[in-house]
């Protein structure tokens, strides 16, 4: 099938820039630059956001809640400024009668919603200030500060008995300059060990790395800008040796010659190692052949129809998969790599699929092994060019399989709706249970969809996804604005997607 070139959303400063040549030792000393920042929120360990009872869910109820990004939504007769949907959980799903918007017009927000501001490219979840309700991460790269466009802002929303209510803005890095992006990816995990979680925050000058508990004025207990590896697009935090301390994985994003991106593995002893034999523009962490291990999986999306002339990722994209142990992830593991072409995948690779656009990882069917959702937003369905589509992996003892791995688009029996040129579904996933049942749900946005965006969710079972009675829910019905630019309702997620 033929493809058009790539929908790319409307931006005034892309986030998307290839980085510059980056040359570095397989084992270096991380350099960094600390921060002063306001004391620790509280002395004794509290495991918050670690815990399934508390990750995501911001109201404190038992059920896990959905942050849906809407970076297109205009605010007013203000264009493009931007919204966040929390969609909260409960016994039958998530509704979009049961929701709260958040804008920078909401009160206690910090900032003013301006054109093109983009509030919500990137959203994530965890209780930074320790009082047992998860908080929301916003990430708004095309912000402005004076009269430079794309710098980028961070905001956090705190969580509570009622729900979302006050916020704060967390400092960025000094020196940041325009199209910087900052904030334009966004990674939680608790890396010291102490139950706080802790940040980071990439866009297209470099990364910074939060370590909490954060206070209420957004004050973490130590700020680092992480400037050893230059350009850095992406990071992806979790335990892959089983300490209780989780790691660190920096994705500077595409090199001179490299448009798959290295991978660096960031140690407790302030030192990363390049995994030579591994690529990601993207990833998630998750105990996928549960062995009590994180298992580190990557998405590298771009092809040679995309980037002629670079080392590009198998036709139509693929993921990787690291396995942890006791030794964590070492510099000589071979990944296991997927793609459209490997045997038990459905569908046939293409030039620009972007398979690997998206992931999340989660287990779907209550049998314990985490199961990894691959978005594929490039899909063409039959004429319809872009209409996109997502992919779920199983997890077994023996790791990621493509036995019983299923392929969703909008053409799908049970999924509401057309495949239709330029919808993108799958560009940004997530699996969640916000049923309280054991069994994650399947969230794939579509923020192609007409003007409005849109997220398609399917309840977890013990087979797995249930298509029939699953169901959509667009950005108008969330509430949204349109105007003149797409709301993009549902181009933003909790999990990885790729910034580049």
């Amino acid at each position: 099938m033929t493809h058009h070139a790539p929908v790319r959303p409307r931006r005034r400063f892309s986030s998307r820039l290839l980085s510059a040549a980056i040359t570095v030792s397989a084992t270096t000393t991380l350099t960094s630059v600390v921060l002063p920042a306001g004391p620790a929120a509280a002395a004794a360990p509290y495991r918050g956001a670690n815990t399934p009872a508390v990750q995501d869910d911001f109201n404190g109820d038992g059920y896990h809640d959905l942050a849906v990004g809407a970076p297109g939504a205009a605010n007013g007769t203000v264009e493009a400024a931007g919204a966040v949907v929390v969609l909260y959980g409960s016994a039958n799903g998530v509704s979009a009668s049961h929701r709260t918007v958040i804008t920078q017009a909401t009160t206690g927000v910090p900032g003013s919603p301006e054109e093109w501001d983009e509030f919500g490219r990137a959203v994530t979840s965890a209780d930074l200030d320790r009082d047992g309700y998860a908080d929301l991460l916003i990430g708004t790269p095309s912000e402005s500060a004076g009269s430079m466009g794309g710098v980028g802002s961070l905001t956090v929303v705190w969580g509570g008995s009622a729900g979302l209510k006050g916020a704060a803005s967390i400092s960025p890095p000094t020196g940041l300059d325009e199209g910087c992006g900052f904030a334009a990816s966004l990674a939680v995990g608790d890396v010291t060990g102490d139950g706080a979680p802790d940040v980071a925050a990439t866009g297209n000058c470099g990364a910074t790395a939060y370590t909490g508990p954060f206070t209420r004025a957004g004050a973490a207990a130590q700020r680092n800008f992480v400037n050893a590896l230059g350009t850095n697009r992406g990071a992806v935090i979790g335990d892959v040796d089983g300490d209780g301390r989780a790691e660190r994985f920096w994705l500077p994003g595409p090199t001179d010659g490299d448009v798959s991106g290295p991978v660096h593995a960031e140690g407790h002893d302030g030192r990363y190692t390049e995994l030579p034999l591994a690529d990601g523009l993207s990833g998630q962490i998750g105990d996928i052949n549960g062995d009590g291990y994180g298992d580190l999986v990557t998405g590298v999306p771009y092809d040679a129809s995309l980037n002629p002339g670079d080392t590009p990722a198998h036709r139509g994209g693929e993921i990787q998969v690291l396995y942890g142990s006791a030794q964590g992830i070492t510099p000589s593991q071979k990944p296991q790599v997927i793609h459209q072409d490997t045997a038990g995948v459905p569908g046939t690779a293409e030039d620009g699929d972007q398979f690997g656009s998206s992931l999340a990882i989660g287990d779907t069917n209550g049998d314990r092994y985490a199961d990894v959702l691959v978005g594929t937003p490039g899909e063409a369905i039959g004429s319809a060019q872009y209409a996109g589509g997502a992919t779920l992996l199983r997890g077994s003892a023996a790791g990621l399989t493509t036995t019983g791995a299923t392929a969703y688009t909008q053409n799908t029996s049970g999924v509401p709706g057309t495949a239709e040129s330029g919808d993108r579904l799958g560009a940004a996933t997530h699996l969640v249970d916000v049923t309280k049942d054991g069994k994650a749900e399947v969230m794939a946005g579509t923020p192609g969809e007409n003007h409005d965006g849109a997220l398609w969710t399917a309840r977890g079972s013990v087979s797995g996804p249930l298509t029939g009675g699953s169901t959509t829910i667009s950005g108008t019905a969330a509430g949204l604005k349109y105007k003149y630019t797409d709301i993009e309702f549902g181009a933003a997620l909790p999990a990885a997607r790729s910034t580049i």
